[in-house]
């Protein structure tokens, strides 16, 4: 079969980084044909990339959609709040469609997206990719074999790691949620979708706690600065932009803050661009901590934690049934029988993490490329239905952490 052709709207971390050098490396699966990103800079790198003709390159993804259509399908991966209308708009042209996480920043805009795909009767991935990593397939097998019995509870800790909260939550696009999105659905969307997604049931209800603790003006030290670079108490600060960024190497995270990475540019950024700016001096009001708690059908519950303040340590899972127990990091997965009392740890067949989230990223423009291809929606497990209802559990607990109470997902 022919590949499956590609236009990408928004070329940045996800649309360029993450999900097109897999067509590269397997170019019989799929080719980029178009692009639509605002920037030259990340715009040239994938003309260049892909080899894409000067008619089919756009500055904005609204010129790319008034065209007829150029590809199968596209991949939407604009910030937080641009979701919705290219979205719809790329749906009503008959474009298979690949949309990055979060959604959208509303229940309402999340439902009109589902809706227009499912009336354009496309092919729609969300990008959980969580669910399409080796790690996290294997963990779902061990619980649908059936060797910890029924899953009764599950414990999930999401370290984000205090320089990637200071990069993307406080400094970042995602640091301020009327300008993207709010913490639980920008960051951890992918958490909530995770424990639907190993746990098999919908649901029902959530309450959860948690605010935005350290990254506040209240919080500098004494004699700070506005910019690290010119900061007295600098070389004691962890969250130093010229610790993280100033280290001679350029992958991401430094890779985001400037398209110019020789080290006068990513040095230029940091004395000048937001990421330079004092972690105590920024815009951002989304959490650095939060819990949530969810009830599942059948009773089941799982609590999550959120946390900015750790190490980058990975995610840590225990999930507990009638039979036995799994606990895994990511890395390493072990099943504790009840009736012997003995643990055995399980190889996971873990993929390199070169292919981000674990492998979750191609193995989700694999499968996505594979679906359009075949024209089989089943080979997508992060499809409309289940990803709006993972959306809806995140928007019901952040409604109970703003207001107090036990929120129902609906």
């Amino acid at each position: 079969m022919k590949p499956v052709t590609i236009a990408i709207a928004g070329a940045g971390d996800r649309g360029r980084t993450a999900y097109a050098p897999y067509v590269l490396e397997n170019p019989k699966e799929g080719k980029v044909v178009a692009v639509a990103e605002p920037i030259a800079a990340r715009r040239k790198m994938t003309i260049e990339a892909h080899g894409i003709a000067a008619e089919n390159v756009f500055t904005d993804w609204k010129e790319m959609a008034a065209k007829p259509k150029l590809a199968d399908a596209v991949i939407i991966a604009t910030q937080d709040r641009d979701h919705k209308e290219p979205a719809i708009a790329f749906a009503k042209k008959g474009y298979h469609m690949l949309l990055e996480k979060p959604m959208a920043p509303t229940a309402e805009d999340c439902r009109a997206i589902v809706k227009a795909v499912k009336d354009a009767g496309v092919i729609f991935a969300v990008g959980h990719v969580m669910r399409y990593s080796a790690y996290w397939k294997k963990l779902k097998s061990v619980i649908d074999s059936g060797v910890i019995g029924k899953v009764v509870a599950v414990q999930h800790l999401e370290p984000v790691g205090y320089w990637h909260q200071a990069h993307s939550f406080v400094r970042g696009h995602w640091g301020n949620s009327v300008k993207s999105s709010f913490m639980l659905l920008a960051k951890s969307c992918h958490d909530i979708d995770m424990l639907r997604f190993i746990i098999g049931k919908k649901c029902l209800s959530a309450s959860s706690f948690g605010s935005l603790s350290h990254f506040r003006k209240e919080g500098k030290p004494k004699g700070g600065g506005t910019r690290c670079v010119k900061c007295g108490v600098e070389p004691t600060c962890p969250y130093s932009a010229k610790k993280i960024y100033l280290t001679g190497k350029t992958e991401w995270p430094v890779s985001s803050i400037s398209d110019d990475l020789s080290p006068e540019g990513i040095k230029k950024a940091v004395e000048t661009g937001p990421y330079g700016r004092c972690v105590y001096e920024c815009d951002n009001d989304v959490v650095d901590h939060q819990v949530v708690n969810l009830l599942y059908e059948g009773g089941v519950t799982a609590s999550f934690t959120m946390c900015g303040l750790t190490d980058n340590c990975g995610r840590q899972t225990r999930v507990m049934g009638t039979l036995g127990q799994l606990v895994g990091n990511r890395s390493t997965l072990s099943h504790y029988d009840f009736l012997t009392d003995k643990e055995v740890v399980i190889d996971p067949n873990v993929e390199t993490d070169a292919m981000g989230h674990g492998g979750g990223d191609w193995g989700l423009i694999r499968d996505f490329l594979a679906a359009v291809s075949a024209g089989d929606a089943s080979l997508i497990s992060s499809g409309p239905d289940v990803s709006l209802e993972t959306h809806l559990t995140v928007f019901a607990a952040e409604e109970a952490r703003l207001k107090g109470t036990v929120e129902k997902v609906v």
